[in-house]
């Protein structure tokens, strides 16, 4: 095992990955000709779960370019992202990197939750994926989508469908339908045969839409 240097992000990918490949190869046409487009890239995590909630709050209705300026902006209010010191910041601080007051509201929520246990991260391995859905939707600013993306790209649960994600349905709809409207149902019955590996299928989608890959 290499360990990497302080400096550097922990980067982590799924062990299940090469073994999902292999069954949605087999059981899905469109992913057989998908997966060997994009070599050995695969979904990465890295981060704390704090953290990555945070950016998703501080991206949510602004483009990926400003997100990336009000995160820049905002993380260097505190000696260290945590939600410990994001409670000790002013919020006229917080406003003046670029956060709205709702924001700073969901901010400040989030933080209460982490800072007292309200939310169990270390509980998270023992719980399915509809419990940590539950718990994460209970702090302001946090929905089902964006609880479904924490659990693929943070948590690393293979089989996560994120039904209100607008590129998946876009993509079902294009690889699957020739551009057809697809439906909620329509979007399930394809996802049948990517059981258990349901994020690592969407994951596929997504590239196909934009072969960058999206971290978190």
């Amino acid at each position: 095992m290499v360990i990497a240097k302080k400096t550097e992000p922990l980067v982590l990918t799924p062990s299940y990955w090469e073994d999902a490949c292999k069954h949605l190869m087999k059981k899905d046409r469109v992913m057989k000709r998908l997966i060997p487009q994009f070599g050995e890239a695969c979904l990465q995590t890295r981060g704390d779960a704090f953290v990555t909630l945070a950016r998703s709050i501080v991206g949510q209705q602004i483009s990926v370019k400003a997100a990336q300026t009000v995160w820049d902006r905002f993380v260097l209010l505190p000696k260290k992202m945590t939600a410990g010191n994001v409670l000790k910041l002013k919020v006229d601080d917080m406003r003046a990197a670029g956060l709205s007051a709702r924001k700073v509201e969901y901010l400040v929520d989030l933080a209460l939750h982490f800072d007292s246990g309200a939310v169990r991260v270390t509980a998270w391995d023992s719980m399915d994926d509809e419990a940590i859905i539950a718990e994460l939707i209970g702090i302001r600013g946090i929905g089902r989508w964006t609880a479904e993306m924490f659990l693929i790209f943070h948590l690393m649960r293979p089989n996560v469908l994120p039904l209100d994600d607008v590129g998946l349905i876009n993509g079902i709809s294009k690889s699957y339908f020739s551009g057809d409207v697809v439906s909620r149902s329509d979007a399930r019955e394809v996802a049948a045969a990517w059981t258990p590996y349901c994020s690592v299928a969407t994951w596929y989608i997504w590239r196909s839409l934009d072969p960058v890959p999206v971290e978190y």
